[in-house]
Formats: structure tokens, sequence, C-alpha cells
């Protein structure tokens, strides 16, 4: 996986084997980035990423410009997965990631 665009342009990830959940393509994203650039005004926008899993569109939000991103998910693995993410690039104050059941 890869940040497609943004600030973190290029930067490549891979969660950790038996990771419980199957990351947004890349070219899934950036068809999805495409249409949302055209329609919304990304930068300053804030955020909710439900059943967030590996962070990879939550983290393409905040390289695009976006104010603040909560993930919600409830597998430990990916919240472990997405704060590790988040320190590297050093966006703790704009990532809000709970480990919570979105259906509940």
């Amino acid at each position: 996986m890869r940040i497609v665009g943004g600030k973190f342009k290029g930067f490549r990830f891979n969660p950790p084997k038996g990771f419980p959940s199957r990351p947004t393509t890349n070219f899934a994203k950036e068809a999805l980035f495409n249409i949302l650039e055209h329609k919304t005004m990304i930068p300053g926008a804030k955020v909710l990423d439900l059943c967030a899993g590996t962070g990879n569109v939550s983290f393409e939000f905040i390289s695009r410009g976006a104010e603040s991103v909560i993930a919600v998910d409830k597998h430990f693995k990916c919240v472990q997965f997405m704060n590790v993410l988040a320190k590297k690039f050093e966006v703790e104050e704009e990532v809000l990631i709970i480990k919570s059941d979105v259906l509940r």
C-alpha cells in the first residue's frame, strides 16, 4: 500500500501478517479521491472513517489536507497499526483513533 497524493505521497507501508482487515487498493483509493477532489473540498475537511482497518483512507485524507480524521475500528491490531502510522507521520493531533464496534 502507498499514499497516493498529498504531502505523504509515495510513502509505502504494509500491515503485518494475519491482519484482520483487507486494505483498500491503490486503484480504488485513487478513483475515490479523484471523485472527492472534484465534488468536495478536502483541505480543511473533518472526516469520519468507519471500519478504518489499516487507516489507509484516513491517512490519505490527512495527506491531502484534511483538518482532522476520526478513525474507528473494532480490532485491536488495526488500532495498534494506525497508532504506529500516526506517530510515523507525526499526525497524532490530527487523527483520533478509536477502538469500537461501529454497529453498536
